[in-house]
């Protein structure tokens, strides 16, 4: 099989497992906290075919995928009754943030596969991370490391997928996570006008959305990557 389409593969199958994650996370916060709508529409599940949303996780994927950008993505988002809260904010704001969390620990528990294996063939990890950096692989380490490499790779992609996501989702715009949490910091007069940036809101993400992700994903993957090579 062609290298390069294996590459796409892998960042397909991390990001439909970020994504599934995030949003079964969203679900299952919600319902320890009293609202059992996610749990009840099946929501509350790894199985991405529950969360798949056409444009954000079919039409933005493929087109990032033609165009050679940064794979990015969002899934259908998971319905959560805040009339089920007992504390309002504070379970709003909880429920918010699991999705995010999810993504940060996804890639938590990445790095810390990738650091087992670095013990077992560090040279072969490194290259992996160096090739994902350069937006290519060096088909000479794959062919002497056949297994090694290709599961540094996955796990690579999920570090940095998984981060991205988490930056992606928190930027204070709606309907993403970060405005949910904006929401209860503005005036209640405010409100109305912030829901209702609609096209705004897709036109700042569009133009200055990667910037604005770069601010989180930059110092994030310069603490992993140091993690990762020089333990």
């Amino acid at each position: 099989m062609n290298l390069h389409l294996v590459l796409i593969l892998f960042q397909v199958a991390v990001l439909l497992f970020a994504l599934s994650f995030h949003e079964a996370a969203h679900g299952w916060m919600a319902s320890r906290l009293g609202d059992q709508t996610a749990r009840m529409l099946g929501r509350v599940t790894l199985n991405p075919i529950k969360h798949i949303d056409p444009i954000g996780t079919v039409l933005v994927p493929a087109l990032a995928i033609m165009s050679g950008w940064p794979l990015i993505g969002w899934a259908k988002p998971t319905p959560v009754n805040t009339r089920n809260f007992k504390r309002f904010v504070h379970d709003d704001i909880l429920t918010t943030l699991a999705g995010p969390v999810s993504n940060l620990l996804t890639a938590i528990v990445a790095l810390i596969a990738l650091l087992l294996l670095k013990f077992l063939n560090a040279q072969t990890v490194v290259a992996a991370v160096v090739s994902v950096q350069m937006g290519m692989a060096d088909a000479g380490v794959v062919n002497g490391s056949p297994v090694i490499f290709p599961l540094a790779l996955l796990l690579y992609y999920g570090v940095f997928l998984n981060i991205v996501l988490m930056a992606f989702n928190l930027l204070p715009l709606p309907p993403l996570d970060g405005s949910h949490l904006i929401r209860h910091m503005l005036p209640y007069n405010w409100l109305r006008m912030y829901d209702s940036l609609g096209i705004v809101s897709m036109i700042l993400i569009l133009f200055f959305g990667g910037r604005m992700i770069g601010i989180v994903i930059h110092p994030a993957m310069a603490i992993f990557n140091h993690i990762l090579l020089t333990l």
